[in-house]
């Protein structure tokens, strides 16, 4: 993994090889010297933030994670009818 830092300036010339050296790691632009953002490739990014989560995962978490409510709707009913088959 290749650490890459750029001024605003760098990143507003060359956009496109701001992206091409993401592919190869973190991209720091910084702001009168100073780091202000970062840019990943978006792979880096769900890696980093935990990825996507399918709905099984969500209801099978255990710990502090797994605390959340979920109570869906009732159906009432007058969703289902029968089929007119004439």
């Amino acid at each position: 993994m290749t650490v890459t830092t750029i001024t605003s300036r760098e990143f507003n010339q060359d956009t496109s090889g701001a992206k091409k050296a993401a592919a190869n790691g973190p991209v720091f632009i910084t702001d009168r010297g100073k780091p202000a953002h970062v840019l990943l490739t978006i792979e880096d990014y769900q890696r980093l933030a935990g990825g996507h989560m399918s709905l099984l995962e969500a209801v099978t978490q255990s710990g502090d994670e797994a605390d959340f409510d979920f109570e869906p709707p009732r159906v009432g009913s007058g969703i289902f009818k029968p089929a007119d088959l004439e």
